[in-house]
């Protein structure tokens, strides 16, 4: 069983003249992102493979959360996940080798709760809960029974939704 967790982006500050691709975390954010690396991994155990948007919120969420612990792999940050959807998250995600068993993807909303509603496999709470989209700093962490380049609607479970307290 392979492991895939969808990350939005801590609380980024609002959007400037530099526009929405250079927003960078607002305060409250940095705390947020800080506090992920630990809950995500009481979650998850060790991520090997992450994925990053390329915008500078999510790449300051990233390097926050990953900065307490030496055992976070690299990011991969990708251009294409700035403005991916659901369906062309999948095709990324279908690209993966199968030796990555836990794959972290920072990214935005709406693509993060859509994509993990999409390949949940239940009607029931979770499913309830990210159905309308999740706020900053929360993570989906799907149980993942097939191949990567199998991922298709109701194909994993959403098995818990993550976020820290501030």
């Amino acid at each position: 069983m392979k492991t895939l967790v969808l990350l939005r982006h801590a609380k980024a500050e609002a959007e400037n003249e530099l526009g929405d691709y250079l927003r960078a975390l607002s305060a409250g954010g940095r705390q947020q992102a800080s506090q992920l690396g630990e809950l995500i991994r009481e979650q998850v155990g060790d991520v090997d493979t992450v994925l990053v948007s390329s915008a500078l919120r999510t790449k300051e969420t990233y390097r926050l959360l990953a900065a307490e612990d030496a055992d976070w792999p690299a990011g991969t940050s990708m251009d294409a996940l700035y403005e991916a959807g659901p369906r062309e998250l999948i095709e990324i995600l279908g690209g993966l080798d199968e030796s990555a068993q836990t794959v972290l993807v920072v990214g935005h909303e709406p693509t993060m709760s859509s994509l993990a509603h999409m390949l949940h496999d239940t009607k029931d709470e979770i499913g309830q809960q990210i159905r309308l989209g999740v706020p900053t700093a929360t993570a989906c962490v799907l149980d993942v029974p097939v191949a990567w380049n199998e991922l298709a609607r109701k194909s994993c479970h959403v098995r818990a939704v993550v976020r820290p307290l501030t």
